[in-house]
């Protein structure tokens, strides 16, 4: 039987955005994965958590977002590990509850810059392939020597910040285009970033 190749794509979605979902999209329909699952990150004890929505509600919004789409789907797994949750851990604990799934790290190239300094990242790429999409202003340098497990996608460049959304919806700003229908009503319905 072969494998299921899912990419793995975290971050807080706070909140995910269309930028988030043209990508995933893209990844989805122009590279050799079958799906791409959302791993909503909880609060991270070590960095302010201005502005951040309980970790349940943002899990919920992501569902939300991705209720239409069949290839995406939503993960709560760094929900149920030590905090602060890192990325090796977390593909680690994947990986053993999936041993039917390969897994591909989907992260950017402001990322990719600072790859170096992230937990056991040596072991990351020897373990995992690495897709990495472009950001604007973000030059991406793959070593030759890691070039068989990292490379960068050919995905639009879609510069829309979740700062920037929360920012403007606590100005009064419309922001339903930017995102998700359900996504916006549901923001909107609640109050959320006012």
């Amino acid at each position: 039987m072969q494998k299921k190749s899912v990419g793995i794509f975290s971050g807080s979605f706070n909140p995910i955005h269309i930028g988030h979902l043209i990508l995933a999209n893209y990844i989805c329909e122009f590279t050799d994965l079958d799906e791409v699952w959302f791993v909503v990150s909880p609060h991270n004890p070590l960095k302010e958590a201005e502005d951040l929505l309980d970790d349940n509600l943002r899990l919920e919004i992501v569902r939300l977002a991705l209720e239409e789409f069949t290839l995406m789907k939503v993960s709560d797994v760094e929900f149920h590990m030590p905090r602060p949750s890192y990325t090796i851990d977390t593909l680690t604990k994947l990986t053993g509850e999936y041993p039917d799934n390969v897994f591909t790290l989907i992260i950017g190239g402001d990322n990719w810059k600072q790859f170096y300094r992230w937990k056991e990242f040596d072991r990351l790429i020897k373990n995992y392939q690495i897709f990495i999409y472009p950001r604007l202003g973000e030059e991406v340098v793959i070593p030759t020597e890691l070039q068989t497990s990292a490379r960068l996608i050919d995905a639009p460049v879609v510069e829309i910040s979740s700062t920037f959304i929360r920012e403007s919806i606590r100005n009064g700003k419309n922001m339903r285009s930017f995102l998700p229908p359900k996504v916006y009503d549901f923001i909107t319905k609640k109050g959320l970033y006012r």
